[in-house]
């Protein structure tokens, strides 16, 4: 068998093969209310049908004001965990284990009805709206929402919780020192710029069970002139990786405005560099769309897991045809049985 359609197991959650669906926003919520719909229902449980053998949802808001747009996922309410719960279970019925995003946007968000917060008062452009600069009572206040959105996600049954630490988004910007030029406890030296996310792990990890993975998602880099690099990166991670953190789901900019040169397979080097740096599996992406490629990084040991975005907004399926390519007899739904190649002998 492939590398590829190996199981993985980590904690009490163990995966059928190495595929990820990486969190994609879907802004596709009505009435700015958060509540996932049949939209997400279908999108989600079509990768579960697919094959895939982790589902990330996408950025998911854990206050109105803290998400990317109005249109994205909210877990800010009780009442939002209800339809969370129905995706949950639907992706269930197929084998997939299913993950979910928490995030506050911080100066990034487009959500025009709130304040935006940030480290300090710096605007990601000209188009964006000026940050203010949290105190500490807002840092104290957005933990608790943190651990807030983790007890609705365990009670929604999600397998794995992903903390959004990358593109610019609030505790990113903590991590970075182009957007983080506080003078207290929480701005300059590395153990510094770590604390917020330190905090906001260990409130966590008071509602988020020992039993289920806790999951940092990071950007490696910032492509900008003093900004973190895939080592520095590594060195935050390791700061705090023994409180709890299970996995690093890499990825890299969108900090500042960057040029950055796309190509298959651009982001893959830094997630081998901080799986060595810091003893810690990675899930690896960005532009695979090759099943081959997705075999080479994890035999070479470049990652533990691989994530998909476009391919498989284009391609639900792209697991099977991936097993048909490498030659290995998954099991496919039986309604779909009559197309697949390998037991129809190529019928």
């Amino acid at each position: 068998m492939s590398k590829l359609f190996s199981n993985f197991k980590i904690k009490d959650m163990d995966l059928k093969n190495r595929i990820v669906m990486a969190p994609m926003c879907m802004d596709s919520c009505n009435d700015k209310d958060g509540f996932a719909n049949n939209w997400h229902f279908i999108h989600y449980s079509t990768r579960a049908i697919g094959g895939v053998g982790l589902i990330i949802l996408e950025s998911t808001g854990i206050q109105p004001g803290g998400r990317i747009t109005d249109n994205d996922l909210g877990i800010w309410s009780d009442e939002h965990i209800k339809n969370l719960s129905n995706i949950v279970d639907e992706c269930h019925k197929y084998g997939s284990k299913i993950g979910i995003q928490i995030n506050h946007a911080g100066r990034k968000s487009e959500t025009l009805s709130y304040p935006i917060i940030a480290p300090s008062p710096i605007a990601f452009n000209a188009d964006y709206r000026l940050p203010i600069e949290m105190t500490k009572e807002d840092i104290v206040t957005t933990i608790d929402l943190f651990k807030s959105a983790a007890k609705r996600a365990l009670t929604a049954g999600f397998d794995l919780l992903e903390l959004h630490g990358a593109h610019g988004y609030l505790i990113g910007e903590f991590l970075s020192p182009l957007t983080n030029k506080r003078e207290d406890e929480y701005g300059g030296t590395n153990e510094n710029r770590v604390r917020f996310l330190k905090e906001i792990i260990q409130a966590v990890k008071t509602v988020w069970p020992e039993t289920k993975p806790l999951q940092l998602r990071v950007s490696a880099v910032d492509y900008a002139k003093g900004g973190n690099s895939s080592e520095e990166t590594s060195s935050l991670i390791n700061l705090i990786k023994a409180m709890g953190i299970d996995i690093v789901n890499v990825s890299s900019g969108g900090t500042v405005p960057a040029k950055i040169s796309t190509y298959p397979g651009y982001q893959i080097c830094y997630s081998e560099i901080i799986r060595k740096q810091c003893n810690i599996p990675t899930i690896a992406g960005g532009l695979i769309t090759s099943p081959l490629m997705a075999e080479e990084i994890l035999n070479n040991k470049r990652s533990d897991l691989v994530y998909l975005g476009r391919e498989l907004l284009r391609n639900p399926y792209w697991a099977f045809a991936a097993a048909n390519q490498l030659g290995d007899n998954i099991e496919w739904p039986v309604q779909y049985e009559r197309s697949n190649k390998v037991n129809k002998n190529g019928f």
